[in-house]
C-alpha cells in the first residue's frame, strides 16, 4: 500500500464541526478517487454531536429531543465531541472491496494503541470495534437488587436503559464490570475509496452516550482510556501512538480483494456493489 498521509483538522479549541468534517471527507474522497492524492486520515476532534447510520432506530435516539445528524455511514447512533480522537482514512481498496478487513486492520491499530498504554482491548464477535471485555455473567454485581438471570435488558425488547437511572447507563458499564466499547468504527466504501472511521475515547464526558442506545447496543456500555487506566491520558499523548500504528498496519496491509465466492458481504453488511457500508457506530 502507498504512504499514508496523516492531516490534523482540529483539535480542542480548534474542533472541526461535523458538517465541515463531512465535507472534507467528500472533498478528499472525490480526490483520492481521481489519484490525485494519497491515501489520507484526517484525525481531529468534534464538538458534541450525535451522528446516526443508517440502521438507526427512533427508539435509540435522545429522548430530550436533541438533534442528530444523519449520516451515510454504517451502523447506528453514536456520539462525538470533546476528548474523543476521531479519524478518517480515506483510502483507495481493490475491488471487489473487501470492506470488512478494512475494518479489521482499523481495529487492529487501535487495539495495539490501547496495548501501549497498558490496557488490554479485544474485538467482540458481532460487533465492530475495540472492547474491554467485563467479568464473566455470573461474576457481576447486580443491578437494582436483580439477578442478572432476570436483567430486564435481555428479556424485555421495550425495555430503555435510558429511563431507569443510573445503575444501567451505558457511561456506568466499567462499575457494572460488564462489556464496554472503547472505539466505535463505521465506514462508507463508495467508488472503491473509504469514508468515515473510527472514534477513540480518550478522556470525554461518556454521560453524553447515556441520552441514545449507543450503537443500538443495549446489553453493554462504553469506555474510555482515562476511565480505564485510573488516570488522565490526553489526545496529545494518544495521538503520535495512533499515527504509528495505523502507519504500520495500514502501509504494510497485503491488501487482496475480497474473495466473491466467501459471505463477507453479509458479515460487513455491505451489499456487494462500489458502495457499501458496515459498523456498529
Amino acid at each position: 500500500m502507498s504512504e499514508l498521509r496523516f492531516v490534523h483538522a482540529g483539535f480542542g479549541a480548534e474542533a472541526v464541526e461535523y458538517q465541515r468534517a463531512w465535507d472534507m471527507q467528500r472533498e478528499v474522497h472525490a480526490a483520492r478517487f481521481a489519484d490525485e492524492v494519497p491515501d489520507t486520515c484526517l484525525l481531529l476532534e468534534h464538538p458534541p454531536v450525535y451522528t446516526a447510520g443508517r440502521r438507526t432506530e427512533d427508539s435509540e435516539r435522545p429522548l430530550d429531543g436533541t438533534p442528530v445528524i444523519d449520516v451515510d455511514r454504517g451502523g447506528k447512533i453514536t456520539w462525538h465531541g470533546p476528548g474523543q480522537l476521531v479519524g478518517y482514512p480515506i483510502m483507495k481498496l481493490p475491488r471487489p472491496v473487501d470492506v470488512v478487513a478494512h475494518v479489521r486492520r482499523l481495529e487492529e491499530a487501535l487495539i495495539r494503541t490501547a496495548a501501549d498504554f497498558g490496557l488490554e482491548t479485544s474485538r467482540v464477535e458481532g460487533r465492530s470495534g475495540v472492547w474491554v471485555l467485563g467479568d464473566p455473567v455470573e461474576q457481576r454485581p447486580s443491578l437494582g437488587g436483580l439477578s442478572l438471570d432476570f436483567d430486564p435488558r435481555l428479556h424485555d425488547d421495550e425495555f430503555d436503559p435510558r429511563l431507569n437511572g443510573p445503575e444501567y447507563a451505558p457511561s456506568n458499564a466499567g462499575q457494572r464490570r460488564e462489556d464496554r466499547k472503547l472505539a466505535a468504527i463505521g465506514i462508507r466504501v463508495a467508488k472503491g475509496v473509504t469514508m468515515h472511521g473510527f472514534a477513540l475515547n480518550v478522556n470525554p464526558d461518556n454521560t453524553w452516550f447515556d441520552r441514545i442506545v449507543p450503537c443500538g447496543i443495549r446489553d453493554a456500555g462504553v469506555a474510555s482510556l482515562s476511565e480505564e487506566l485510573g488516570r488522565e491520558v490526553t489526545i496529545a499523548e494518544v495521538l503520535p501512538v495512533v499515527e504509528w500504528h495505523l502507519r504500520d498496519v495500514l502501509e504494510n496491509a497485503e491488501l487482496r480483494p475480497r474473495e466473491t465466492g466467501g459471505d463477507a458481504e453479509s458479515v460487513a453488511g455491505g451489499t456487494g456493489r462500489a458502495t457499501e457500508t458496515v459498523a456498529t457506530a
